[in-house]
């Protein structure tokens, strides 16, 4: 997966420049704290915001896409974003504290140096605009 992104300012906002896969990883981070049985305090310590907000996303980046696409995100929705992809990986640890790789891979359809390229991409991305 590539982890370059391009993003930009857009006044108080920011315009990220996203692949297929990117959003689909992203995706696939969110849906899966929101698909937990977590109510707003959860959701507010994992990702920064209650359901409402977290709903609001994911809805935003479902669907199939075949090319790059560009998304305005606040300041708010990124920290959403990045939280949810270095939170999830934490979900599937195994007694002892080992990470269950392959569980992870075939519910969430990425490995997890993906989930971690990818949110270090957004902060350094975020940082350079």
């Amino acid at each position: 997966m590539r982890t370059q992104l391009k993003v930009t300012r857009d006044g108080d906002a920011f315009v990220v420049r996203l692949t297929p896969r990117q959003v689909s990883a992203m995706y696939e981070a969110l849906s899966y704290l929101a698909d937990r049985d977590y109510g707003d305090t959860e959701l507010t310590l994992l990702v920064g915001a209650g359901r409402e907000a977290v709903d609001g996303l994911v809805e935003r980046l479902i669907g199939r896409r075949t090319e790059s696409c560009d998304f305005r995100l606040t300041i708010e929705e990124l920290h959403m974003l990045h939280s949810a992809l270095t939170a999830v990986p934490t979900m599937f640890l195994e007694r002892g504290g080992l990470f269950a790789e392959e569980p992870f891979h075939i519910r969430l359809g990425f490995y997890r140096e993906n989930f971690d390229a990818l949110a270090s991409a957004l902060v350094c991305a975020v940082a350079e605009a």
